[in-house]
């Protein structure tokens, strides 16, 4: 088990299958909420707490997916408290909208990975990605709501293969690196690159 933070507020735990099997737990018992995974989140928790300092306080989020060789990736987010009752109901809406979730990146160590990315990705139909340069790596940042489901592991076994996952976030990006291409950058890369 590995555990990374990603900010103030957000740890990335990288469970191999290897953790899970030492628990007894199978692959598909993750995605139920049985007392040996409820140990296993708790038990991650006090890992992330003692490692890197992430407490628990209030509500959290968490997220959660496979990947098909490394084991189970958790994101867990500390969310804001939701702000008093409030009379007008379109600041209650607004309040429901933050998704500490929305993207993912990988990073490459030269261009020819991106070009050979956006090749085996093209099957795959339109994708939401940027491309930035940070600190010397190529980066691609991915729109998890644009991904679907039934794809998504396949979509990160080949991002696997060329690259890696990051902590970097989109924020980060936007703030320190440089935007190559905004939005459908794979679309951008194959007319160029194909």
């Amino acid at each position: 088990m590995r555990v990374e933070k990603i900010s103030k507020n957000k740890v990335r735990i990288f469970i191999s299958y290897e953790d899970l099997e030492a628990r007894g737990i199978e692959k598909e018992e993750v995605w139920q909420n049985g007392k040996k995974v409820q140990e296993l989140f708790w038990d991650m928790m006090e890992i992330a707490y003692s490692e890197v300092g992430f407490e628990i306080v209030g509500p959290i989020a968490v997220e959660a997916f496979t990947m098909p060789t490394e084991g189970v990736v958790v994101i867990v987010t500390q969310v804001p408290s939701l702000p008093p009752q409030s009379s007008n109901q379109e600041e209650e809406e607004e309040s429901h909208e933050v998704d500490p979730f929305s993207s993912f990146v990988f990073s490459f160590p030269d261009f020819e990975e991106v070009i050979q990315v956006a090749k085996a990705l093209d099957h795959f139909g339109d994708i939401e990605v940027s491309l930035y340069v940070y600190e010397g790596k190529y980066h691609l940042a991915f729109e998890n709501d644009d991904i679907d489901e039934a794809v998504y592991d396949s979509i990160w076994s080949v991002l696997h293969e060329f690259g890696e996952l990051t902590g970097v976030t989109t924020a980060m990006l936007d703030e320190y690196g440089k935007c190559v291409v905004r939005h459908h950058a794979l679309d951008t890369i194959l007319q160029h690159f194909a």
